[in-house]
């Protein structure tokens, strides 16, 4: 991953002056905006350094942005200067970066390919041609302390009451004053033992009295659907996630497949040293 940009305290700087551009020269990667004591610091350099900010730096505007990636540039310049090289560990990391960074760019390069709008398409088509949906319920309750109070508000209902009306006259439960009404519905929302009594029931039915951890329920189902596929944007980023890891595994496997991968035993060069930081410290 890149790393992130951290602008560092103002040093003194070396004199600098850029290079004037001729007036029928139009800038590109390779033109000069710096000269440190006569290692050059291109616009390619400010391009790429920006194209990595962390988020908080993208907000500031442009034309700041740019003088304070320069002067970061020229500071890390100057600094870098009094090294003869890298040690040993930041060149590791070097070449470990220089692998990633070539690995994202097979990866980009995969994704720009495989991952069309067309190809998202044919994903939904695939996933949703045959959706059959989901079953959603629609119950009231009410919701009382004891099997004996339920079995008595179940006496009424088969004579004939009001469910809603009980509901908001004995129901403790928060949807008592609302008649009892829960709403909408799908498997597993529900405690098991209400989601059962619930799917027994048929349209308008109501239930024996039922016990869950809340207390003792009377349940009616109002109603029952089947849920409808989404929409395609509602699916889009999971349908693109699902097939970017595919395209990507299956690049992986192929290039697996194909290549001649050795993996020595090596005795004393496994987990027992990962952490010895000093193998690589000059």
């Amino acid at each position: 991953m890149p790393k992130r940009l951290t602008f560092l305290p103002s040093v003194a700087l070396a004199t600098v002056m850029a290079l004037p551009l001729a007036a029928e020269t139009k800038p590109d990667a390779s033109t000069v905006i710096a000269r440190v004591n006569g290692d050059e610091i291109t616009l390619g350099h400010v391009i790429a350094t920006a194209a990595v900010l962390p988020e908080q730096y993208q907000q500031i505007e442009d034309d700041v942005l740019y003088e304070l990636i320069i002067d970061q540039l020229i500071q890390q310049q100057l600094l870098g200067q009094q090294q003869e090289a890298l040690t040993k560990l930041n060149t590791l990391a070097l070449e470990n970066e220089a692998r990633s960074l070539r690995a994202v760019q097979t990866v980009n390069a995969l994704i720009e390919e495989n991952l069309t709008d067309e190809a998202i398409q044919e994903a939904y088509d695939a996933k949703y041609a045959d959706f059959e949906g989901l079953d959603e319920f629609n119950a009231s309750h009410i919701l009382v302390e004891t099997e004996e109070k339920a079995t008595e508000l179940k006496e009424q209902l088969d004579g004939g009451a009001d469910f809603a009306e009980l509901a908001k006259e004995h129901s403790t439960g928060p949807s008592g004053p609302n008649g009892g009404e829960l709403g909408w519905f799908g498997p597993g929302q529900m405690v098991p033992e209400f989601e059962a009594a619930v799917i027994a029931l048929e349209k308008g039915q109501v239930s024996a009295p039922v016990q869950t951890q809340f207390g003792w329920h009377v349940v009616t189902l109002n109603d029952k659907r089947k849920t409808e596929a989404p929409e395609l944007d509602q699916v889009r980023a999971e349908l693109a996630q699902t097939l970017q890891q595919g395209v990507i595994q299956a690049q992986i496997d192929d290039l697996t497949q194909a290549a001649e991968i050795e993996r020595p035993a090596l005795e004393g060069a496994g987990p027992e040293v990962m952490r010895q930081i000093e193998l690589i410290q000059e």
